[in-house]
């Protein structure tokens, strides 16, 4: 398996619920960012590859204009909707750099839309040239969910959670860390069912049996929420690839699980 550098990369997924407030549109959770910022500097990694989800900002717009289902022929405000729903990627990933850049983290900003294609929805062809390049001197690219052209359906939603699994299975990651508003996975959504019961450790099978029983997303998410999230890991603990679901919003999470300690939330392996 063909690695970026000398070590395997660690994929962290910051979620759109986590870095946004979902029940406003384009409402970025500054305060949160900063400190998952602060964060990533303090476990200084240079084998890290940041993703991250579109909440508030994203979201929204897809939906208005059905983006994930690809384009309506002379549509042209869907086009016009697609464009936007890149832009407001882009302004949210300006948000996330702006904290990371401030915190003297080397990380460069990667947008989805210009390096990747996809056929019917999956990641088809991926330029890495610069991800590589930028890998070899240890700069940490940060990409996100987002509006993608398509083969079959002319653009759609490309999620930070494919994203996630694809990269990690390509470079062989060492593991995946993502970071979303509850202390992990439950057994019902927590939002909704206070009495679900938080689930510790999660076995590929065990995974697959819980998916249908898995809430759709609070507010606005045209990837599927939770149950999406967790379809899309599939592939990569198929391939042996851990996955630690943990609650970004509380402190030193982020910290603890990039630097390998216990953290309060779910550990995904393939058995």
């Amino acid at each position: 398996m063909i690695t970026m550098n000398d070590a395997r990369p660690i994929i962290l997924k910051l979620g759109g619920s986590a870095i946004t407030d979902k029940a406003v549109v384009a409402s970025p959770r500054n305060e949160l960012i900063n400190r998952m910022a602060e964060e990533i500097k303090r476990a200084d990694l240079d084998n890290l590859i940041i993703v991250h989800g579109g909440g508030s900002f994203g979201h929204p717009t897809a939906a208005k204009y059905g983006i994930s289902d690809g384009y309506k022929e002379d549509n042209l405000s869907q086009k016009f909707g697609c464009a936007e729903t890149h832009h407001m990627m882009t302004v949210l990933n300006g948000i996330v750099m702006d904290a990371l850049i401030l915190h003297e983290i080397p990380a460069f900003s990667v947008a989805p839309l210009n390096c990747i294609v996809t056929d019917n929805g999956k990641i088809k062809m991926f330029d890495e040239a610069a991800l590589r390049a930028m890998s070899k001197l240890s700069f940490t690219p940060v990409m996100y969910g987002d509006a993608v052209m398509d083969e079959k359906l002319g653009f759609t939603i490309l999620s930070g959670d494919q994203l996630v699994s694809y990269l990690a299975v390509k470079y062989n990651a060492e593991r995946i860390i993502i970071g979303v508003d509850t202390d992990g996975i439950f057994e019902a959504d927590p939002k909704t069912s206070p009495e679900a019961k938080p689930i510790k450790h999660l076995t590929l099978a065990e995974l697959k049996a819980l998916q249908p029983k898995l809430g759709k997303a609070s507010g606005v998410d045209v990837t599927g929420g939770m149950a999406g999230k967790i379809a899309e890991l599939v592939p990569a603990v198929e391939a042996g690839i851990p996955v630690t679901v943990t609650g970004a919003t509380k402190g030193l999470s982020i910290y603890r699980a990039l630097t390998g300690q216990s953290v309060l939330g779910t550990v995904i392996e393939k058995t």
